[in-house]
């Protein structure tokens, strides 16, 4: 058996692919049926000279997600998708598949959620997961090329790294526990033992939060490195962003076409030194006449848009009527295409004034939202790092800033283009004392934390860390809207199955 992408390797030769019918289509004497085995897609040619008539009526029952084997020679043909194609010249029809519930047409979100297990099938879905696959492997390798050993910290927890209200409760043989939501306080243990560490795993938090950047369920990597401070720390987090980003600019461009993303954004992660601001200047920022300026140029240039792109709808909703076959199935695809840029659009216009009103009355001391990130991400071209921020705000374990104690030796990393926050860290407070009084103005059982204590007791060392985000990651650099494409089974407020 031959894999899709292998076929460059077997160019005149014959070979047997084994995959899924995604999209045919028939003429008197030829089928054309595309397939896909789940490393590309392939065209195969299935002529009535070639296979005879039973094969041929055979090829002609298969509906979208009938599986098959076909045998055939390579040919190369640049017009076809993948550059080559296969003329069969024998096939075996394993399953019929009954009606796909996925069609060409424009599905709610909703009904795309409910199928998910299906929904995995579509192109732009299998790309994003192939990506979300290659970053995973990018970041296992730039830690080993860093020095970094992989250690993996517990899913069950009974302590909390940053309070109780966002933590999912769970009976441990009749002793509470939690379900983690950051595998940080273990990494800091381990840390100790390794030097450099870093964990990969699943997290969890109960935000009662609906918004396109929030799971329940989520994959963090959390590297902990003792002697680091803050500086050293924004050094790595920078260094491993342009490592992930370059790695698949190079390995995932088919995947980024698919997606149709644009990777100007992308190169400038790579090309450019990140933006580093302070949390006081962001606040200015957030308040200044340029950032009320950007969002009215902003609205104009989405009404603008949407007019036209509105315009072009109803012009192609015309043609469909009267159009062949093939070109029914491009105005479809563009209906789609439309539909999702017109929500999105209107997404941005609703939001616009909601950006404008939290701008404009940001108080310094509150915690950056959503649409504050928004709105500074958007007045860059690479990723910004926001550090020192109010100690008020950040959790307990945060050293404070020497220079002034209001402030948290914190750093988030902001990706550009409006998609927010994707690494928070700090410098960790190394001091035993003042962290025991940090514990107790966070009102936290001191008894729970007595072993992360013995930490500052034996070989007290300055030590950071920090969290990547992988699926709000994935999803900058797929250019996706929403956090729900970016995991194969995504675990939402109201959202457990499939």
């Amino acid at each position: 058996m031959t894999y899709i992408n292998q076929l460059l390797n077997h160019e005149n030769e014959t070979v047997t692919l084994k995959g899924w019918v995604y999209n045919s289509r028939s003429s008197k004497a030829l089928h054309f049926i595309e397939l896909r085995d789940g490393t590309g897609l392939c065209q195969c040619i299935i002529a009535l000279d070639d296979v005879g008539e039973e094969l041929f009526e055979a090829a002609g029952t298969l509906k979208q997600e009938s599986s098959v084997e076909i045998t055939g020679k390579v040919v190369k043909d640049e017009r076809s998708v993948g550059g080559y194609e296969l003329h069969a010249s024998d096939l075996k029809v394993i399953q019929v598949a009954e009606n796909y519930p996925i069609t060409p047409k424009d599905h709610g979100v909703e009904f795309l959620m409910e199928n998910r297990h299906l929904w995995l099938r579509s192109q732009r879905q299998w790309a994003a997961m192939q990506v979300r696959s290659s970053i995973q492997f990018a970041i296992h390798k730039f830690f080993r090329e860093e020095g970094f050993i992989q250690m993996d910290a517990p899913i069950f927890t009974g302590n909390a790294a940053e309070g109780t209200t966002t933590l999912f409760e769970t009976d441990y043989f009749e002793e509470k526990a939690y379900l983690t939501q950051s595998g940080q306080l273990y990494g800091e243990a381990m840390a100790m033992a390794h030097g450099k560490i870093y964990t990969f795993g699943p997290t969890f938090r109960a935000e009662k939060s609906k918004t396109r950047r929030h799971l329940t369920e989520f994959w963090m990597i959390e590297p902990e490195m003792a002697f680091y401070d803050l500086n050293m720390n924004m050094e790595l987090a920078e260094k491993m962003l342009k490592y992930i980003v370059n790695y698949i600019l190079e390995h995932n461009q088919k995947e980024l076409d698919i997606l149709e993303r644009d990777t100007a954004s992308l190169q400038n992660a790579v090309d450019k030194p990140f933006k580093r601001i302070s949390y006081s200047d962001a606040v200015e920022q957030l308040k200044s006449d340029e950032t009320t300026n950007m969002l009215d140029s902003m609205k104009e240039e989405r009404e603008k848009e949407l007019a036209e792109i509105k315009k072009e709808l109803e012009e192609i909703k015309k043609e469909h009527g009267s159009a062949k076959k093939w070109r029914k199935a491009q105005i479809d695809q563009r209906i789609k295409e439309i539909h999702a840029r017109i929500d999105q659009i209107e997404e941005d216009l609703r939001n616009i004034p909601v950006w404008k009103e939290s701008a404009s009355n940001f108080e310094w001391g509150n915690d950056f939202g959503g649409s504050d990130e928004t709105i500074l991400t958007m007045q860059y071209d690479t990723p910004v790092m926001v550090h020192r921020y109010p100690a008020e705000v950040k959790a307990f374990y945060m050293k404070r800033d020497p220079e002034d104690e209001k402030l948290a030796l914190a750093l988030d990393v902001l990706a550009p283009e409006g998609y927010g926050e994707i690494i928070g860290g700090s410098q960790r407070e190394d001091n035993l004392d003042t962290l025991l009084e940090r514990i107790k103005e966070h009102d936290l059982p001191e008894e729970v934390f007595s072993w992360y204590l013995d930490l500052r007791k034996f070989g007290s060392v300055p030590h950071s860390g920090y969290g990547l985000g992988l699926e709000r990651t994935v999803a900058w650099i797929c250019g996706l809207s929403h956090v729900r494409e970016t995991i194969p089974f995504p675990r939402m407020m109201g959202r457990l199955s499939p």
